[in-house]
């Protein structure tokens, strides 16, 4: 059986995402919401933060990008907001799920220069999605 890739003419660059999920538990309060908005009082959540990265597949090794290296970098995103009040974090000081994001690739592009976005899911039904602009 003929192999799909044979359809393509050569040499033909291969696009595409990949991606790797990590959670976190912080805590926070929105500050600059009335005292009576739930999201005012201090609480927490259980963030599921999927990292994209987005490229060619490099034909020698076979990668867009080594999953391995998105660990090492996001781990220091990591090590920053897992099990914190993100509210005491320099640049988080309004920590909504939208400036998490924003925080989250300012950390992470220097890095990972093909960084495509950075999802952020508050809960099953409720998410973010930052792509840079």
């Amino acid at each position: 059986m003929e192999s799909t890739l044979s359809y393509f003419s050569k040499p033909y660059v291969w696009k595409m995402v990949v991606y790797k999920e990590y959670y976190i538990n912080s805590a926070r309060f929105l500050p600059n919401l009335p005292k009576e908005h739930i999201c005012s009082q201090v609480h927490g959540h259980t963030y599921n933060i999927k990292v994209s990265v987005k490229g060619s597949i490099n034909p020698v090794t076979g990668f867009v990008v080594d999953a391995f290296d998105i660990d090492k970098f996001f781990n220091k995103v990591y090590n920053e907001i897992d099990h914190k009040l993100l509210n005491e974090i320099k640049g988080l000081e309004n920590p909504t799920s939208e400036n998490i994001c924003i925080f989250i690739w300012g950390r992470l592009v220097q890095d990972i220069p093909d960084l495509h976005q950075i999802e952020i899911k508050e809960n099953n039904v409720t998410g973010f999605i930052y792509s840079g602009e």
